[in-house]
């Protein structure tokens, strides 16, 4: 790999080749794979992209699938499935580079589902990062299913800081009983970007807990839009929270929505959006910071 491959997978997470199992795509093509005795890889015959199979009581363990895009006109599609059994307690870390210097867009969009067994916990990260010539689109759009079996429970990390232009991520997921979901968001969009988030869960089974948070920094001229929508339909447990810092010219839609079949539903939500208080950055200014380098530290603190 060069320089640009290794600093890409570097910011996806991956600072060397994992032991374990990974599957690692560029530019539309496989660069490298490897199963473990407990996660099998294998190439789908119907669809570009993978299976993932996770045996039951594997604990632990990792998987690694970054894709990383390096040509101009690239345009990558791929279908993962991963198939969790029964008892595991796993780490998945996904996402994609895109360095562009040429004058064509590329994107990659990737359409990942989970079907997660009984009594399994995932940590699923995912990171999107851009970079290159600011002036070719730089295109991501995710979409992530999440089936949650009984006493399941999946935290979903996903990360997109900078040098996306044009972004649409979707996720659907439905809970069983007791089922646990927790997806934390961070976006930053600058420039011309344009970033849509489309979230929608479905609270199915008794005890099933949901919580949804997105803390996002609009500056520049972008758009960001925040969409969720949470179902109730049980005795269970929801709430929704988007935070935004907008800056410059920028503009952020947030519209959370709430739905309960079940009277015994508890939904919630909350947004708010704003500027930098000024008396963060004069505090920071008293310290020997400069206004930039205030900020700078005020929205890396709010999105981490």
């Amino acid at each position: 790999m060069d320089k640009i491959d290794s600093k890409l997978l570097s910011t996806l997470g991956l600072h060397e080749i994992p032991q374990g199992a990974y599957n690692i795509r560029k530019n539309g093509q496989l660069l490298g794979r490897n199963s473990s005795a407990n996660i099998v890889i294998e190439s789908k015959t119907d669809n570009p992209g993978i299976n993932i199979r996770i045996a039951s009581n594997t604990r632990g363990e990792s998987v690694h699938i970054p894709v990383i895009v390096t040509d101009a006109g690239i345009t990558d599609l791929v279908y993962n499935d991963f198939f969790i059994g029964e008892n595991c307690d796993v780490l998945i870390v996904a996402g994609c580079g895109i360095h562009n210097t040429g004058a064509t867009a590329s994107g990659h969009d990737g359409i990942h589902t989970f079907y997660v067994g009984k009594n399994s916990r995932v940590r699923y990260v995912e990171r999107h990062v851009g970079e290159g010539n600011m002036s070719v689109e730089k295109v991501l759009n995710p979409v992530t299913v999440v089936h949650l079996g009984e006493n399941s429970t999946m935290i979903l990390e996903t990360t997109q800081l900078g040098g996306v232009t044009s972004s649409i991520r979707k996720t659907e997921a439905d809970l069983d009983k007791n089922a646990v979901l927790d997806i934390r968001e961070s976006i930053l969009t600058d420039f011309e970007d344009c970033a849509t988030t489309e979230f929608h869960v479905s609270l199915n089974g008794a005890g099933a807990r949901a919580n949804v948070v997105s803390r996002s920094v609009a500056k520049g001229n972008s758009f960001q839009r925040f969409d969720s929508n949470v179902e109730g339909n049980c005795d269970c447990t929801g709430h929704v929270e988007c935070d935004a810092i907008v800056m410059d010219r920028a503009q952020v839609v947030s519209m959370p929505a709430l739905k309960n079949t079940d009277s015994n539903a508890s939904l919630t939500h909350e947004a708010a959006i704003g500027k930098i208080a000024g008396e963060q950055i004069v505090k920071l200014e008293t310290l020997g910071l400069t206004q930039e380098e205030a900020e700078a530290l005020i929205i890396k603190g709010f999105l981490s």
